[in-house]
């Protein structure tokens, strides 16, 4: 059975650091990543790292965060620095597998990160 665990998220100030974890257990996936989901806004893709390693990031959050995983602790870290207030939202660990031209994805429960101005 597959699960999604989150952990890290909370609140601090504008400028602070969090970091969020994922455990992924179940499965193996191709690709692990962080996505948000702001009240009233789209969910967005925030960063995604393969299996091989390779990362895309939102341009707004460039240089700001850093997404990594353990595959052997079958873990995604997203490493959030110099936040700011529009970086609030519900995040989302996700985890994918792509067989075929599709893609099957898995979501966790989300973690909220709350930066005040």
């Amino acid at each position: 059975q597959v699960q999604l665990v989150e952990s890290g998220g909370g609140s601090v100030q504008a400028g602070g650091f969090l970091r969020l974890s994922c455990v992924a257990s179940g499965r193996s996936f191709d690709g692990l990543g962080w996505y948000r989901q702001a009240p009233g806004k789209q969910r967005e893709l925030v960063a995604d790292i393969s299996r091989e390693g390779r990362t895309r990031y939102l341009d707004s959050v460039q240089g700001r965060f850093a997404i990594s995983r353990d595959n052997a602790r079958k873990s995604v870290y997203l490493q959030m620095n110099s936040l700011k207030p529009e970086d609030t939202a519900v995040y989302l660990c996700n985890a994918y597998v792509a067989d075929m031209g599709s893609r099957y994805d898995w979501w966790g429960q989300g973690t909220q990160v709350t930066v005040s101005s």
